[in-house]
């Protein structure tokens, strides 16, 4: 009994395709962990606790923009620090996997113009070793991307030092 060379030869074809496909799925998750890498270089922050302060040390992406990895109510968030923003802004489809409640609606001046938002509160707030408990927030229906604008309200209590592409938050004990 001989072997059929149409189906050999269908069967090569086959896994030669699937060897193709599986490449390129493969190709694009390599790329898309770079472009991931690229846009928020501090997806592990560096922290360091020294007894009169602590602090996190971030990497400017090549935006211009400080994001970097942190938790809100033990979740995971991307954070982008805003000091254009009064108070920490988190986009409201969030709200549930944060385990937020929205409260009062008020308006917002963003840069495209006024908006409404509601006011919510944190329980906790993570940036490295950094921890605030209780932090006021507002949850905003009009923000698109995941990034939770990191406001005044957080930053003033800190020192933040800017320095090339390199920028440190501290926090005095």
């Amino acid at each position: 009994m001989t072997d059929n060379p149409h189906s050999t030869k269908k069967l090569g074809m086959m896994f030669t395709l699937g060897g193709w496909i599986l490449g390129f799925l493969l190709l694009g998750l390599v790329f898309s962990k770079i472009l991931d890498n690229r846009n928020n270089p501090n997806q592990s922050v560096a922290s360091s606790n020294t007894g009169a302060y602590q602090e996190i040390v971030l990497q400017r992406n090549p935006y211009g923009h400080y994001l970097f990895n942190g938790e809100i109510n033990q979740k995971s968030v991307t954070f982008m620090v805003d000091t254009g923003a009064t108070t920490t802004a988190i986009p409201f489809k969030l709200k549930e996997y944060l385990q937020l409640r929205a409260g009062a609606e008020f308006t917002v001046s963003t840069a495209n113009g006024d908006t409404s938002a509601f006011m919510t509160r944190i329980s906790e707030l993570k940036l490295g070793d950094i921890v605030l408990y209780d932090v006021n927030a507002s949850l905003n229906p009009g923000f698109t991307e995941n990034e939770i604008l990191l406001g005044m309200n957080v930053l003033k209590h800190m020192e933040l030092i800017q320095r090339d592409k390199t920028l440190i938050i501290r926090r005095y004990l």
